[in-house]
């Protein structure tokens, strides 16, 4: 590189020791409190309470990063989340990396290290900008057609080219050494966003006596009152305004919550947050998470996300030193930073000028260009009190400079001769688009406003209000007033009694524009899409090549696809596509919001679950006692399980068998608490249980319970258990230990999207409710003296009831999954402890025996019950399994149903669950052993089934087996034969049902 290239390449960061923008006094930040930190290697002082990109532009350093296709110079465009172009790379030591953290977003603390990214060999010369010389060559959806001739070429040639320039920074290869939290919270009312909207809503809640959260991305609650202090409300000045009104939210005992974004919104107003715990920090402390994930139910929630301030789309106007003009108010306000000496500011809407008023009142020489031909008669007197010169209907035709901003080319709108003025530092503001991400989360309709050219939010299906600039109202007071009509209302809504407070605002900046200005078109680049250099020729190409949808335009072009996700660019694009198609706006439509809002970490979203957490190792609150007993444990999905417990040296078949004979001849005691566990509660609970499941449940009495099989849609078995009718409205679902978390989530699939007119709320409760099964025919005898508030002789098979067990608030059912008389009680499982010492106590003269799973497994294969997973393998019909009779037989419609009644579903030769018996009473087959009708057929033989379960049984004195098996209940008494290690065995096909195959032992 050239002596003089290399000068202008450095000359912005050699004026880092200057610090020449900072104004003394000015802003939030404490000029008293030096903070150091350095950028691709080089020192920077800033102060505390700046972000990575107010200390940089403080030292007049806008050159932050390289476009990704083009590789272009990039400076800061914005001041929030949405900022495209300042990524950088920040590390706070050995596995403390983040790439694509927003300069605009980073707060500053001792020894920050932040590298620029996207460039090589340095951010001030970089290899890669010689795209932007071939850019003729890679326009819009040029790799649709580049990279599919040859077609050799693709997996040796393009495929691993894409992938190596693909993607921003560089992804971290050390494991992360922080960690991170999550909480769940419910409120009365969510406030989403800090400003003036969400302050006063939460306030006005707050008064009435709601419980309130509010949040905000930035680390100060204040929105646009941190950038406006020469307002006064209601006589006070913005910031003892917002002072006072902070303390008031917290002495209310709201929970306030700056650093914090709301990343989704989702059904039943549940809205996930994620919080930046200590990233401003040199030293955390000890035990503190980086970041904190909250899940937040609220009652109501107020949207006051504010607005977006649009960029204009000219000639140039990427170029470093070119930003927002609510940027640079942002700066000069908040931290008293002067983006530049000689500002040009092009305008579409008032704000713009009073930003040009502030900083030319700041000292900067500022010269005005405003695309509209006249403006409002304060305005102009304003400006010409200043001295500021003022050329309407105007706009910016080109802009100069490599690394850095230094003149810029004003043009009449009509036409003629232009000029070059002089300025290190560019504002633009094409007016402010509603920042409606959230709402769209919801389902929301979004209304288009033609006055304005944006969405404005209309109709939502969850409980929430849109207030403020969000909503479409600009200015302090409209914001205010806007936000205590949505507290009180929220307020109203649960049943409070608010009162909405009218707030007087002076000195006020609402202001009018003209939305998305048709510029004229110039010969340089104007940029859509700062980061994927997506220009206004490109959405003309796409829309020019077939292109008649936004989504299609997005996908064509990668518009809106960078990580600020359209933010800046979504409304500029969909102007320009929709006078490439002279249609309306609408009928272009708009491109779809995704959570998370901005992106998120893997780690917050991680929560807890990282290394040895990462698959946490699930305990019952019975495991302490079963560990101190001498358990053998097994992992069953994520639970920890005792599957025997072992007594005087004994092998697990001589303690499985002393378990069951126990269970059978006096009473066996099992922990249970693993079982899935759902609330299903509402009016329709009753239809939305009978639409889910095969079994009828209509008509099924409050108290009792009854066995439910749930399919898939392809009519296979996916779960099963026993559901309790609680009362008219609330049922306690069952579902096996593995299998709680996908029985819900398919519960959820279905309220969502087939039956979302039901009014049916789901909960999992398998963590609230520790179970406690008593077995065996002296199982009545130990619990009835424990139990009040039923007759226990008058509780009949399947029976549920709300009762007291040993003083215990409890729900008790009886059921059986031994084949013996059996009850299963659930309690808080902070008591669980204490009733399974009371039941072993009281049971001792009975001779209780604690049991484990293997004991279960073979008790209940003895009577012939199935374990969905084991006997089942996703390809087993209900009638298959022998469940034929829980398939209601006047029931037209339940999940599967139509699947059940296809040709290869009813013949006689599907595979059909049986019973084995060897010839050799003590010979144990092995689970998953293969079956076959001929062991002296041909190899390879052909297989007609498998060994599902296999056990000795201590009751029948013999080793049994489940199997399924093709016809399997037409060859009843059929001897197959069975695969060994070494050969086959024969086996006869019997009834699954080897003991009481009445079942009176356990109805009785």
């Amino acid at each position: 590189m050239s002596a003089p290239a290399r000068a202008e390449a450095d000359a912005p960061l050699a004026r880092a020791a200057a610090g020449a923008f900072r104004l003394a006094g000015r802003g939030r930040v404490d000029h008293a409190s030096r903070v150091h930190v350095t950028f691709d290697g080089r020192s920077v002082t800033g102060l505390s309470g700046d972000t990575l990109a107010s200390a940089l532009l403080a030292h007049g350093i806008h050159l932050m990063g390289r476009s990704f296709k083009y590789h272009r110079p990039r400076g800061l465009v914005s001041a929030g989340s949405e900022e495209p172009n300042a990524l950088v790379m920040t590390r706070r030591g050995p596995g403390r990396a983040e790439p694509n953290t927003r300069a605009s977003m980073q707060e500053i603390y001792e020894g920050l290290a932040a590298e620029s990214q996207n460039r090589w060999p340095s951010l001030g010369f970089d290899a890669g900008a010689v795209n932007d010389h071939l850019s003729p060559l890679i326009a819009a959806g040029f790799y649709y057609k580049t990279f599919m001739w040859p077609r050799a070429f693709w997996r040796r040639i393009y495929e691993p080219a894409i992938r190596t320039a693909a993607g921003l920074g560089r992804a971290p290869t050390e494991l992360d050494a922080d960690h991170y939290g999550a909480r769940y919270h419910h409120c009365d009312l969510l406030v989403v966003g800090g400003g003036p909207a969400g302050l006063a809503a939460a306030l006005t809640a707050a008064r009435a006596g709601a419980s309130v959260m509010i949040a905000d991305e930035h680390a100060e609650m204040g929105g646009a009152l941190l950038s406006t202090p020469a307002a006064e409300i209601d006589g006070v000045p913005a910031w003892d305004f917002l002072a006072a009104t902070l303390a008031e939210l917290k002495r209310l005992g709201a929970v306030v919550l700056p650093r914090t974004t709301a990343i989704g919104y989702f059904h039943q107003n549940m809205v996930g947050l994620a919080e930046r715990v200590t990233d401003h920090l040199a030293t955390p402390p000890e035990g503190a998470p980086r970041e904190r994930l909250w899940r937040v139910r609220a009652r109501r929630v107020v949207l006051a996300q504010g607005a977006i301030e649009r960029p204009l789309v000219f000639p140039g106007n990427d170029r470093p030193g070119v930003m927002l003009a609510g940027a640079a108010a942002t700066m000069l306000h908040r931290f008293g930073v002067l983006v530049g000496r000689r500002v040009a500011v092009l305008a579409a809407h008032d704000s713009a000028w009073h930003t040009a008023f502030d900083l030319a009142d700041a000292g900067a020489e500022v010269s005005l260009i405003d695309v509209r031909p006249t403006v409002g008669a304060a305005l102009e007197s304003a400006a010409v009190t200043r001295s500021i010169a003022v050329r309407l209907a105007h706009t910016i035709t080109a802009t100069h400079g490599r690394l850095r901003l230094c003149a810029v080319d004003v043009a009449p709108l009509s036409g003629g001769a232009g000029e070059r003025l002089p300025a290190d530092c560019l504002l633009m503001s094409g007016g402010w688009t509603p920042s409606l991400h959230l709402f769209s989360h919801t389902r929301g309709s979004l209304v288009w406003d033609a006055g304005r050219e944006t969405f404005l939010p209309g109709t939502t299906p969850e409980a929430c209000t849109v207030a403020g600039a969000a909503a479409g109202a600009w200015g302090l007071g409209p914001a205010l007033t806007e936000g205590t009509a949505a507290g009180a209302a929220a307020a109203d809504a649960i049943g409070l009694s608010a009162t909405a407070s009218e707030h007087f605002v002076d000195h006020d900046t609402p202001g009018t524009g003209v939305p998305t200005p048709k510029l004229p078109k110039g010969r340089g680049k104007a940029f859509v899409d700062y980061q994927n250099d997506v220009t206004d020729k490109d959405i003309r190409l796409a829309v020019r090549e077939g292109m008649r949808s936004i989504e299609h335009v997005k996908r064509y072009t990668t518009n809106g696809m960078a990580t600020d996700q359209g933010k800046l660019s979504n409304i500029n694009a969909l102007s320009i596509a929709a006078d490439a198609l002279a249609t309306p706006a609408p009928a272009v439509g708009l491109t779809t919001f995704r959570p998370p809002f901005t992106p998120t970490t893997f780690g917050a979203l991680a929560g807890h679950h990282a290394g040895a957490t990462f698959e946490v190792t699930r305990k019952t609150p019975i495991d302490p006692w079963a560990e101190t007993a001498g358990a053998v444990f097994e992992p069953v999905s994520l639970w920890r399980r005792a599957r025997y417990f072992p007594q005087g040296g004994e092998t697990m078949d001589e303690a499985v068998a002393r378990e069951c004979r126990a269970t059978r001849e006096a009473v066996g005691l099992f922990d249970a608490s693993t079982l899935g566990k759902i609330e299903v509660v509402g009016p329709d609970s009753a239809q939305f249980l009978h639409l889910m499941y095969t079994n009828p449940f209509m008509k099924l009495a409050v108290g009792r319970c009854r066995y439910g099989v749930l399919l898939g849609e392809d009519g296979f078995i996916r779960d099963d258990g026993v559901i309790a009718r609680i009362d008219d409205t609330r049922y306690h679902v069952t579902t096996t230990t593995g299998g709680a978390p996908r029985v819900l989530a398919m519960m959820e699939d279905y309220l969502q999207t087939e039956w979302p007119h039901l009014k049916v709320w789901l909960t999992s409760t398998t963590e609230a409710w520790a179970t406690i099964a008593l077995n065996g025919p002296k199982a009545a005898e130990v619990l009835a003296p424990l139990v009040e508030g039923i007759d226990l002789a008058a509780f009949p098979h399947m029976s549920a009831a709300t009762c007291r067990v040993a003083g215990i608030a409890a729900r008790l059912m009886r059921m059986s999954f031994t084949g013996e008389r059996g009850y299963e009680v659930n309690v808080d499982p902070r008591r669980a402890a204490e009733l399974w010492d009371t039941l072993l106590a009281a049971g001792a003269p009975h001779g209780i025996t604690p049991y484990g799973t293997e004991t279960m497994h073979v008790l209940r294969a003895e009577k012939g019950f199935i374990i969905v997973g084991q006997d089942t393998d996703g390809t087993v019909t209900p009638d298959d399994a022998g469940l034929g009779w829980a398939i209601g037989k006047q029931k037209t419609d339940f999940v599967g149903r139509r699947s059940l009644s296809r040709p290869d579903m009813v013949t006689p030769w599907r595979r059909q669950l049986v019973g084995l018996l060897t010839e050799d009473p003590d010979l144990l087959l092995e689970e998953g052993a293969q079956i076959v009708a001929d062991p002296s057929q041909p190899v390879p033989m052909r297989m007609i089934g498998h060994v599902t379960s296999s056990y000795r049984s201590a009751t029948l004195g013999r080793t049994i087996a489940l199997a399924l098996v093709e016809g399997g209940r037409g060859r009843q008494g059929d001897t197959l034969h069975a695969s060994l290690a070494e050969g086959t065995a024969p086996v006869r096909v019997c009834s699954p049902l080897f003991y009481d195959p009445d079942g009176t032992r356990m109805t009785q």
